[in-house]
């Protein structure tokens, strides 16, 4: 039996606006070995075809799950964590992608480094869009 791994969900914001989310792992491969290791939360809003790719690179003091944590956990040095399958964790994030105007109009994905959002979210800035 066949599994799919990669499953898209449904996030409900408000009764006119549904976005469509999933989370990946992803890596290419350099000589045999994993090169740009990467988590990525993508969000699309029902009924259109562009999309919005948050990514989360590791990096010192950014750490991804990599395969030693829970899947699609992404954190910091300082012991904050998100766990993108969560759906609170991709709502968060994508309020604060709308406070800041980075949700793509036209057809095509648009990557956008996800780190200063998490940042934004964990910290509960006011002005951030998170509530």
């Amino acid at each position: 039996m066949t599994r799919k791994l990669i499953r898209t969900r449904r996030l409900v914001v408000d009764e006119n606006t549904v976005y469509m989310w999933s989370v990946r792992h992803k890596h290419a491969r350099a000589e045999g070995r994993c090169t740009d290791c990467r988590t990525t939360l993508s969000l699309r809003r029902e009924g259109t075809t562009a999309r919005l790719e948050l990514v989360f690179r590791a990096s010192p003091g950014r750490i991804i799950a990599e395969g030693y944590w829970e899947s699609g956990s992404v954190g910091d040095s300082e012991r904050n964590w998100l766990n993108l399958y969560e759906p609170g964790s991709a709502r968060r994030l994508l309020d604060e992608a709308t406070a800041r105007g980075l949700l793509p109009t036209a057809a095509g994905t648009t990557e956008v480094d996800g780190w200063p959002l998490f940042d934004a979210v964990v910290a509960g800035d006011p002005g951030s869009g998170v509530s």
